[in-house]
């Protein structure tokens, strides 16, 4: 009996025996080394981000200049605000900008994600960067808007920070990832 398996250098549109019956083809080495990297990455970058040390050397600092930015842009579009720390305050609505506020966990996935990515290094880090600069990008848009809503729109603030603008940082860097990955398949050349 003839094995039906595609092998490689295997005539297109030849199909393995998985598809024959309709089946899902098992994951190949290099999606199974993805996955675990990723998975590694991720749990690495989340326990690096609980350690006090790294919190007190870097997130909280980092916050900071989250809320300092933030702050400097509200200012420009008339909200008269104080920062303090990663606090921002006015005399209509404050808010202390925590840990998962600040963009990190969302750059902890995509970070995670690109870095697992089976791509040269080269492109690896500057996906990294770029990423990083665009995730930030959207996380001040975040901090600005959710300020707003609570000094305008009290009511809404509470799920506009856990439902809406979570889902739509964290959405943004999965697509973003998305993105990054599916132009670098489209440029990759054809494998003989």
């Amino acid at each position: 009996m003839a094995n039906s398996k595609r092998r490689h250098g295997a005539p297109k549109g030849s199909t393995t025996a998985h598809e024959q019956r309709g089946e899902r083809k098992p994951l190949d080495r290099r999606q199974l080394l993805f996955l675990v990297s990723f998975v590694v990455l991720l749990g690495g970058g989340f326990t690096l981000l609980s350690l006090n040390a790294v919190d007190r050397l870097f997130v909280v600092p980092f916050t900071g200049l989250v809320a300092q930015v933030s702050g400097v842009l509200l200012d420009l579009i008339g909200q008269d605000v104080t920062m303090r720390g990663t606090q921002i305050v006015s005399q209509r609505f404050a808010v202390d900008i925590k840990n998962g506020c600040n963009g990190l966990e969302t750059v902890a996935v995509f970070g995670s994600a690109v870095l697992a990515f089976p791509a040269p290094w080269k492109k690896r880090l500057t996906g990294f960067v770029l990423g990083v600069v665009a995730i930030q990008a959207i996380n001040l848009v975040r901090v600005i808007a959710l300020f707003l809503t609570g000094a305008y729109f009290p009511s809404l603030f509470d799920s506009a920070h856990t439902v809406v603008w979570q889902t739509i940082v964290v959405g943004f860097g999965v697509l973003l990832f998305l993105i990054w990955a599916s132009r670098l398949q489209t440029r990759a050349p054809a494998s003989a």
